[in-house]
């Protein structure tokens, strides 16, 4: 797909997909409910639609119109064993937090996914669920899917996760809804609490402290209505556009501003930007806001820590973004990006620098001197959504043409992302 660079400011409104993250989650923990979930503003992209198609294979009827999806939750207990092998796709998490559900069924089934999932390291999960009297096993030896599980008796434990991942942290927890005991995960930082908030809304017992999370066994989950907010990773693609592009003002409807997810909002009034917050609200303990996006003269900033789980998702745009600020920007402790859809940090930083970006990898990161010119270049999304979108914002301020090859992995998450950025920029 061909891109060039924009003649005129992005304007006017929009309302970005539904998160994806609590997008599976509002699935996964209809299913386990009793009764009847409601979830409206759910995210059709692909990712979402494997996680409905593993439930509706264990017996989960689910309902998909154009206004809202409807899950016919059969409890705790209720799923029953699948015919054949449930398919993730190119979805982490639909594999990690099945997995830890899975764990603790009365039947065995066996889970893949697309060649990428296929490299992704599960060993993460294969630990602590071992820990918990889990039987997990990876078929080919190398902590990667394909995934056989067996059902088991579970037992509650204490997990010191070595990562601050959201994905591993609701695996545990979700297991520890079928164990003897509570059971609790603490993290080297906080991750994303959408599991948290989501299981109390149904009605389980949660509780968080500092950055150790915990459950009570066997709840009993009530169907509920979930309205799932703008999702902010995707939201961040034309916040950056809007600061990058001069004369810009967007305004981006009812996202997403979970602390835990807000980073990249963070680094971005860092380095100067023009965001204001406006109707602030709260929907099933998510916290959301209309942002109202301006074009700004950006600066560069350091990022690193505890910041980076709040944001490994929008790292990639932020390069770019960093890309069009004056100075230097650090990005640190982000090795996580390498066992990502693809190696993040290797692929924008040959992207970026192909474009004529000043920009050194570091091991977990990459250090970035913005100011210069972009130029147009070919670019392999290697089938990775946020690098496919990142690099067709970047296009936008590029002088020449931009290819971006196999550039439809953005319905991944967000089927609609080249007609918006079409409107936006008229």
């Amino acid at each position: 797909m061909l891109f060039t660079k924009t003649t005129s400011p992005l304007k006017g409104e929009l309302t970005v997909p539904g998160d994806k993250s609590i997008s599976h989650r509002a699935v996964m923990f209809g299913a386990l409910s009793e009764g009847l979930t409601e979830i409206t503003h759910f995210l059709p992209g692909a990712d979402c639609l494997s996680t409905i198609s593993c439930f509706e294979k264990m017996g989960i009827h689910i309902e998909q119109t154009n206004e809202k999806v409807l899950v016919h939750g059969k409890g705790l207990h209720g799923l029953t064993a699948p015919s054949g092998i449930l398919d993730c796709g190119n979805s982490g998490t639909t594999t990690r937090l099945i997995s830890g559900i899975l764990a603790g069924q009365d039947f065995s089934c066996t889970l893949t996914g697309d060649a990428s999932i296929q490299k992704r390291p599960m060993g993460r999960i294969i630990k602590p669920l071992t820990m918990m009297n889990g039987q997990i096993e990876s078929l080919t030896g190398n902590d990667c899917a394909p995934l056989k599980i067996i059902g088991s008796s579970l037992k509650g434990i204490h997990y010191r996760s070595p990562v601050a991942s959201a994905q591993v942290k609701s695996c545990v927890l979700l297991a520890g809804l079928y164990a003897d005991a509570p059971t609790s995960v603490t993290e080297p930082a906080l991750s994303r609490n959408h599991t948290e908030l989501m299981l109390n809304h149904f009605g389980a017992s949660v509780t968080t402290q500092e950055t150790t999370a915990a459950v009570l066994p066997e709840p009993k989950l009530i169907g509920s209505s979930i309205q799932v907010p703008g999702d902010i990773s995707s939201a961040a693609y034309f916040i950056a556009a809007a600061l990058m592009i001069p004369g810009s003002e967007v305004l981006l409807k009812n996202v997403g501003i979970n602390p835990t997810r807000d980073g990249f909002l963070r680094a971005a009034l860092d380095m100067g930007a023009d965001i204001t917050f406006l109707n602030r609200a709260t929907q099933g303990g998510e916290p959301t806001a209309d942002l109202l996006v301006r074009y700004s003269r950006l600066h560069g900033t350091t990022v690193e820590g505890a910041m980076i789980p709040t944001l490994i998702d929008e790292i990639p745009i932020l390069a770019v973004l960093a890309a069009a600020a004056e100075g230097t920007t650090a990005i640190r402790d982000a090795q996580e990006l390498k066992v990502k859809e693809s190696n993040r940090l290797d692929i924008m930083t040959k992207g970026l620098g192909n474009m004529g970006v000043d920009i050194t990898a570091t091991e977990d990161g990459m250090i970035i001197h913005g100011g210069t010119p972009l130029q147009g270049a070919v670019i392999d999304s290697h089938l990775d959504h946020r690098i496919a979108m990142s690099f067709a914002i970047a296009s936008l301020t590029a002088e020449g043409e931009t290819e971006i090859t196999r550039a439809e992995c953005v319905d991944i998450s967000y089927p609609e992302f080249y007609r918006d950025l079409r409107r936006l920029a008229g």
